[in-house]
């Protein structure tokens, strides 16, 4: 292989890469960056075994057609200090040549052909999606996501897919965050996500995107990019029965008005205590030492009758900054059982605190 790349979209492609490398084991191939040259385009690949990314560039000199392998970390280390130019990159059987003008490095390779393959998305299910509302999605629910719980799949968001469209689901369990996102379409699945993985997608993709999905893998391509991780197997919480089917109160509140009270108190403590009067909403600190912060905002509550629920505000401030609009629903039954927050198709439950 021996080709003529422009070092900026070359730099970008293998900066895109490195959160797929593998980066305990430096001799196991996973560590290394897959470069594939044809005639049509330049792929370059990169996987741990469980997530996996393929770039490719278009605008490139080729010479002679290859395949081949180069530690990735270290390829990105001598790219990134090399000037705005050409770079020839050559492989010369077990080593990469890398040069321009009269600087020039050598890097070992592996065997191309031991490279592991990535899934084919071509025979299985595809539903065509924008971007921006997936990646929104899955930035709306991530506060929600649990790590390392002992139970894999509350690791990951559940992608349940609909024939009305996609909702997209993440709980720790003491939260449940869920938003749909309208997508007519004739497939029907729901699989998990790794929390990675989402992290992955949402610093990666722009344009309109079409899924591809299996058992074992959820796959994203664009253009010039092909994603892959591997599902979390396990059974999902049922979050349709989490979500209360009637609720006693619901209010309509000032988010900017929640969010500004909520700083106030929660400088002293993240647990507070909220009681909504008839015309506004409380806040009070919830601690055990002699520290104290309380506020009160007018509001529209139509309640008759004082009503009192503890929660950790960071709950509460997770799904405030989320949402796009001026004021949002609160809707809760009894002290004691959770309450729900949402605005357009975006709603999180709550389990409040016992006191």
């Amino acid at each position: 292989m021996k080709i003529i790349v422009k070092k900026q979209a070359f730099e970008n492609a293998i900066i895109s890469l490195q959160a797929f490398l593998e980066r305990k084991d430096f001799s196991h191939v996973t560590s290394h960056i897959y470069f594939e040259a044809t005639q049509e385009s330049l792929i370059l690949k990169a996987t741990d075994n469980e997530i996996g990314l393929s770039v490719t560039l278009d605008d490139f000199i080729l010479d002679e057609e290859g395949k081949t392998t180069c530690n990735g970390k270290k390829i990105l280390d001598i790219i990134r200090i090399l000037k705005d130019d050409e770079i020839i990159i050559n492989s010369e059987g077990d080593t990469l040549h890398i040069k321009q003008n009269r600087s020039t490095y050598k890097l070992p390779t592996f065997d191309a052909n031991e490279y592991p393959a990535f899934p084919d998305a071509s025979s299985l299910p595809k539903i065509n999606i924008d971007s921006h509302k997936l990646i929104s999605g899955f930035k709306k629910v991530m506060p929600a996501i649990d790590n390392n719980n002992p139970k894999f799949e509350l690791n990951g968001a559940l992608i349940d897919i609909k024939n009305y469209g996609i909702n997209i689901v993440g709980t720790d369990t003491k939260r449940l965050a869920l938003t749909r996102i309208d997508n007519t379409t004739n497939q029907g699945m729901s699989i998990i996500i790794p929390k990675k993985a989402i992290q992955e997608i949402q610093k990666l993709f722009m344009n309109d995107v079409q899924i591809y999905f299996d058992n074992t893998n959820f796959m994203i391509k664009s253009a010039n990019h092909f994603f892959f991780t591997k599902v979390i197997n396990g059974k999902f919480p049922d979050y349709e029965r989490i979500i209360p089917k009637e609720l006693a109160h619901n209010l309509t509140i000032s988010k900017d008005m929640l969010i500004s009270a909520i700083k106030q108190v929660n400088i002293i403590s993240a647990e507070i205590r909220m009681k909504f009067k008839p015309g506004s909403i409380y806040l009070e600190s919830i601690n055990d030492e002699n520290f104290e912060a309380k506020t009160e905002f007018e509001a529209t509550t139509n309640m008759t009758d004082e009503f009192e629920i503890a929660v950790n505000s960071r709950y509460i401030i997770d799904f405030l900054s989320q949402i796009d609009t001026r004021e949002f629903s609160m809707s809760f039954n009894e002290p004691s059982t959770p309450f729900q927050l949402k605005s357009d198709q975006f709603l999180t439950i709550i389990m409040p605190i016992a006191l």
